[in-house]
């Protein structure tokens, strides 16, 4: 690996060991005997230091934002007054004693550090960019986190979650199929599902009395605020319940996420 620690796991416990961290540079500051950096990855922010005189500062006087280093060093704690309470990494920053520069990389066309309004045709033409903005990466986490805590719950409750088949036959819905044409049967389509019920019989019939779907459905439709032309849903299908059964399995899913 090329690096032993990420970006957002160091904390003051960690002070006096030597590490090494591969990331982004998130922000760049040089104040002439020292030059300061934000290393960035998924995980978080570190900050590193690298002192007049020393081969890390000269390497780092060239980088710039969003290029990718390596940096090898010591953690330090930082002092009472320099402590930056808004960052878990916040309390140590790393002393840097060597740097590798593995990409560089040209200005960005929108800023990454923050999340300025940009113009969404800028968004989407540069998204490889776009998805490293602050927003987005909190925004995908919390899908996933989200997604986990429900296949969670299920789970706990005595449900499978079952995969069934993307390429079907057409059904009527309440909007228009998106159609593939089958190459091994010439002139017959298969249908993408509008949502993912059309084999719940089958399963139920079947015996598979709890089970979920956290299903991609596909509506060729007019856009809306609250939907895509793909979108997805938690299916949840029973045997036997209640409707107490059904409010009671669902407020508790809403209280879990």
């Amino acid at each position: 690996m090329l690096r032993t620690k990420t970006c957002g796991e160091l904390r003051v416990a960690d002070a006096g060991t030597r590490v090494t961290l591969a990331g982004w540079v998130h922000r760049r500051r040089d104040l002439g005997g020292l030059t300061f950096i934000d290393l960035r990855d998924r995980y978080g922010l570190t900050q590193v230091v690298a002192k007049a005189g020393g081969p890390a500062h000269d390497a780092l006087g060239a980088v710039r934002s969003e290029w990718v280093i390596q940096v090898e060093g010591e953690v330090t704690a930082r002092a009472g007054d320099q402590v930056n309470d808004k960052l878990p990494t916040g309390t140590i920053e790393v002393i840097a004693g060597s740097v590798t520069v593995l990409n560089e990389a040209k200005t960005p066309p929108l800023p990454i550090a923050d999340d300025a309004n940009v113009s969404e045709d800028v968004r989407l033409r540069y998204r490889y960019l776009d998805l490293r903005r602050p927003r987005l990466q909190h925004n995908l986490g919390l899908r996933h986190r989200v997604t986990m805590a429900i296949r969670r719950y299920f789970d706990e409750q005595g449900f499978w979650e079952i995969e069934t088949p993307i390429l079907t036959k057409s059904t009527p819905e309440g909007a228009r199929d998106y159609l593939v044409p089958s190459r091994v049967h010439p002139g017959e389509f298969y249908a993408l599902p509008q949502s993912p019920q059309i084999f719940k019989q089958i399963l139920m019939v079947a015996g598979f009395e709890r089970y979920i779907q956290i299903a991609r459905c596909f509506r060729d439709e007019a856009l809306r605020a609250d939907r895509q032309l793909e979108f997805t849903q938690v299916d949840v299908e029973m045997s036997f319940p209640t409707e107490e059964d059904i409010y009671e399995l669902v407020e508790g899913l809403f209280a879990r996420v």
